[in-house]
């Protein structure tokens, strides 16, 4: 094994979106910086989560919408998915799973690559393992962020879960072929996403969810009306299901789940949509005093606490603050903020939107769950709010009401809701369901991330005819 050491003014670990972004920020501030990367350089997002998913979605919305509008139904008529070229478009947008563009980004961008696998060896320290066994030691000399996002994580103690080799995300949104029968076990993001998606091109899906109800971090209004997309889509949804055993003769063929009631349901592909954890293992946490697996625990400026010198930092899913790849980059835009302003010796600005503090990660980060029909939220649900303490009213609107949502879609349905608080007079959340609405979201995050109150949100006329119409009607009902 060879060694060598060299010095860097910033180092991190992982070269996913967050990670790219917190170098994109310190290189720009003249900061030398090298990102760690032990497998594709792009992360997670963009070869088996967002991109790849949402490449599997869209045409499934896409040949929906031609449906809902007459003219354009008839010229579909009942034809499917192509499935070929969807999957052959999803492997454009995953790049064919090779980082060449990623790399080349980084290079033009001035930041340094090492390959291998990273671990913090002592204060500002890193030793990087490369594929062939040799050893690279690199030292900061301001700081290290750790952007090593996270991992989906499978239930333990389910006999043959292991030797049924499950899909996660990864086979989810990777997979070369469409399998007949799909059984998805998990009823949040993930799980409706793959429902949809698999079910559009053409395998036979069976959605098994623990609880009573889909996307239980939403609105209910939420799940529910997913659930009844998903079933108007053929898949079969199944609640308070339990799975409590597999069996794949061989980790080939046919799986066999074997349900709390002692049903047995086959399919040829089972994917586990349980939650996710963080990708701190084995990451040398225990060389500054932190456990190895745990989340890291940051302030608003992303800076790991528990650690002495701020030097340590944590963006994106690591820090289990807001589980979502723009939240992660907008992390690590405060995070590199942070880092350049220490280096160079100025005060932070750490206060409730200040120019160093993460503040949207919890009063606005929004997300959208691209199933059938669409989910977009921002800000506090109801139940949320009224656990906070808030005096709030919640503000619904059927989306179909209005003129440019009946001209989107022949008999369109979706709801609308906002979280109004009155006392500031000023919207909390919203969350809008239904064909299209991911494109409204924005409006919605703008609102609550300003905190714009509601006498000048009614001098923001939406246009006549569209979707947008929603926000007079729900803005009427926030005035009484």
């Amino acid at each position: 094994m060879t060694s060598s050491a060299e010095e860097y003014d910033v180092i991190v670990l992982g070269a996913g979106p967050t990670g790219e972004n917190v170098a994109d920020r310190t290189v720009a501030a003249g900061l030398r910086t090298v990102i760690v990367e032990a497998e594709l350089v792009g992360g997670e997002c963009s070869y088996w989560a967002c991109m790849p998913s949402k490449a599997l979605l869209r045409p499934v919305a896409a040949l929906e919408e031609a449906r809902a509008v007459a003219g354009v139904r008839e010229a579909v008529g009942d034809r499917g998915l192509d499935a070929a070229a969807v999957l052959a478009r999803r492997d454009s947008f995953a790049s064919n799973w090779k980082d060449d563009g990623q790399v080349g980004w980084l290079r033009d961008t001035g930041i340094e690559l090492v390959r291998g696998h990273g671990r913090l060896a002592g204060v500002r320290t890193v030793a990087v393992e490369g594929e062939d066994g040799s050893e690279r030691v690199l030292t900061a000399r301001h700081a290290v962020a750790v952007c090593t996002g996270s991992r989906p994580v499978l239930p333990s103690g389910v006999p043959g879960l292991a030797e049924a080799h499950p899909w996660t995300n990864r086979e989810a949104t990777g997979s070369p072929v469409v399998p007949g029968r799909l059984a998805v076990v998990g009823g949040g993001v993930v799980g409706v996403e793959m429902a949809a998606a698999w079910r559009a091109l053409g395998s036979e899906v069976t959605l098994l969810v623990r609880g009573g109800g889909l996307l239980p971090r939403m609105e209910p209004f939420a799940g529910e009306l997913v659930a009844d997309g998903l079933r108007e889509a053929g898949v079969d949804l199944r609640f308070g299901v339990e799975v409590s055993a597999l069996e794949r003769a061989d980790g080939s063929g046919p799986v066999t789940l074997v349900l709390g009631d002692g049903e047995r349901l086959t399919a040829d592909e089972v994917l586990y949509a349980t939650g996710r954890a963080p990708r701190t293992a084995d990451v040398g946490l225990e060389q500054v005093g932190l456990r190895p697996g745990d989340w890291l625990a940051v302030d608003d400026s992303c800076t790991v606490v528990g650690v002495d010198g701020e030097w340590l930092y944590a963006a994106g899913d690591v820090n289990h603050r807001a589980l979502l790849t723009h939240q992660g980059k907008y992390q690590a835009r405060i995070t590199g903020a942070t880092i350049a302003a220490r280096a160079k010796g100025r005060a932070l600005d750490t206060s409730r939107w200040g120019a160093h503090s993460a503040s949207a990660d919890i009063a606005g980060a929004p997300q959208v769950v691209f199933t059938r029909p669409e989910v977009a939220a921002v800000g506090l649900t109801l139940d949320s709010a009224q656990r906070a303490g808030l005096r709030v009213r919640a503000v619904d609107h059927e989306i179909g009401a209005v003129a440019g949502a009946s001209l989107y879609a022949d008999g369109y349905r979706g709801r609308a809701r906002v979280v109004f608080d009155l006392d500031r007079e000023v919207i909390l959340g919203a969350c809008l369901v239904g064909p299209g609405v991911a494109e409204l979201l924005h409006s919605a995050t703008v609102a609550v991330v300003g905190e714009v109150p509601i006498d000048r949100l009614w001098h923001a006329v939406p246009a006549y005819p569209t979707i947008s119409e929603v926000w007079l009607r729900l803005l009427e009902g926030c005035r009484g």
